[in-house]
């Protein structure tokens, strides 16, 4: 299997302890570019208010099976939970694009840390990514 970036995520959070346990509880921007090769791929995208962003956590632990979920006291298996330690440390955040100019997205609602490797965008739809 091979993962190859599209884009890096540029934000306002440098250490883990600085970005949100959830994005879109932040008001604050960050900055998605995506790489030339890609550019491509971005056709279409402003008619989404809006996106999925797939990430990977590529400061995240990878060897840690169990851990104790953010509020609570018990520990219990990775895949139980939203913690970024994980076998492989995909993320997604569901954003609002304010704004794409050539090959940046404006993004709020991201908790990702600056520099974290772009791994793929996907429109959201509400109809399709939500249960009722």
């Amino acid at each position: 299997m091979e993962l190859k970036p599209i884009g890096i995520i540029h934000s306002p959070y440098t250490k883990k302890a600085q970005a949100p346990h959830q994005g879109r509880f932040s008001s604050k921007k960050s900055h998605i570019i995506i790489f030339d090769e890609f550019l491509e791929g971005l056709d279409g995208i402003d008619k989404y208010k809006h996106l999925i962003i797939i990430y990977w956590l590529d400061k995240a632990r990878r060897d840690i099976l169990k851990v104790v979920p953010h509020g609570r006291t018990k520990k219990r298996g990775v895949f139980s939970t939203r913690a970024p330690v994980r076998p492989n440390p995909l993320a997604y955040s569901v954003v609002e694009l304010l704004e794409h100019k050539k090959n940046k997205l404006v993004v709020k609602g991201l908790e990702a840390l600056d520099g974290t490797p772009l791994v793929d965008i996907k429109p959201y739809w509400a109809d399709l990514d939500s249960v009722k």
